[in-house]
């Protein structure tokens, strides 16, 4: 087996060969990132296994921080709000999308016990050989595309059945649960990210996820780190930023468009999570004429996630 680094520098080159400017490959599922310098981000994550080859990256959910460098991964179990800062740049990475139909038939073989408590939808760790060798190869196959269409799903089941086995695994193998609280609350969150600009009741979310007001709020804040209202407003504000990128001058427009009646609340709020009044921060990327595309910025069709 090949030594950490040797593996590294392969998907290093690897990836700098094949990324394109929408992170996009010809393998469904995988996905290439290059970051030379870039701000910071404030993107809806999806389900995803990102590895860093090179560089280093801090995610900010809610109150926690997660950290991770070259050698080692990320794991997103649902789709979260979070804010992102490159520490080490240049940076590459790869990510490969989680999908609930594939874990669930890993999960028929994967050994480890059902747990009992709610494991957060975030966690990092360090990459073993194994898991970066089966890496290495699955970047080759974009070399060899008649090669890949029939062997690139057999390596990603090995990419994911290595994070399932390791020290990760709980956290990954929630998605392919049907039944676990993860399952359960992602319904409210689907409904929370499709709906960010309606009225919210927690008891109606509650239903959804078929748990009690008070179950719901308990696993709910331990796999988002936030209480639904906070995930509510993350996602309003996040959007909002979005639209100010394309439309000047519409500040309280703007701001009624994601939910919000009140433009003096909007302002406060905005200037408090991203430090600038709506109007300046989005003169400000308006100007950016390189803007930088985090993996939660994907559009829902590219990366042909399975539900």
């Amino acid at each position: 087996m090949r030594t950490t680094t040797a593996l590294l520098a392969e998907i290093c080159d690897l990836i700098t060969t094949h990324t394109r400017p929408d992170l996009r490959t010809s393998v469904d599922g995988l996905l290439l990132s290059r970051v030379d310098a870039a701000p910071p981000d404030y993107s809806l994550t999806e389900p995803l296994l990102v590895v860093m080859a090179r560089g280093a990256k801090r995610l900010l959910l809610g109150d926690q921080v997660h950290e991770y460098r070259a050698g080692q991964y990320l794991v997103v179990t649902a789709d979260l709000p979070v804010t992102g800062h490159y520490l080490d740049t240049p940076s590459l990475g790869l990510g490969l999308v989680l999908r609930p139909a594939v874990l669930a038939q890993l999960l028929l073989e994967a050994p480890g016990a059902r747990t009992t408590t709610t494991p957060p939808a975030m966690a990092t760790g360090e990459a073993a050989v194994d898991l970066l060798d089966a890496v290495a190869r699955l970047l080759r196959l974009l070399d060899h595309p008649a090669d890949a269409a029939v062997l690139a799903p057999l390596v990603v089941r090995e990419v994911l059945w290595r994070v399932l086995t390791g020290p990760a695994g709980g956290v990954v193998r929630q998605i392919g649960l049907a039944d676990s609280s993860l399952s359960h609350v992602s319904r409210a969150i689907r409904w929370i990210r499709d709906n960010y600009a309606e009225p919210m009741r927690v008891p109606d979310l509650a239903r959804l996820a078929g748990m009690s007001p008070s179950a719901f709020h308990r696993h709910f804040r331990a796999i988002t780190a936030m209480s639904p209202l906070q995930f509510q407003k993350r996602i309003r504000l996040q959007e909002a930023r979005s639209l100010l990128a394309t439309r000047p001058g519409d500040v309280a427009g703007v701001g009624h468009l994601v939910g919000y009646d009140s433009p003096s609340q909007f302002n406060r709020e905005y200037r408090r999570l991203f430090g600038a009044p709506p109007g300046r921060d989005g003169a400000l990327l308006r100007g950016d004429a390189v803007p930088h595309l985090p993996w939660g910025r994907l559009h829902r069709g590219a990366t042909g996630r399975d539900r």
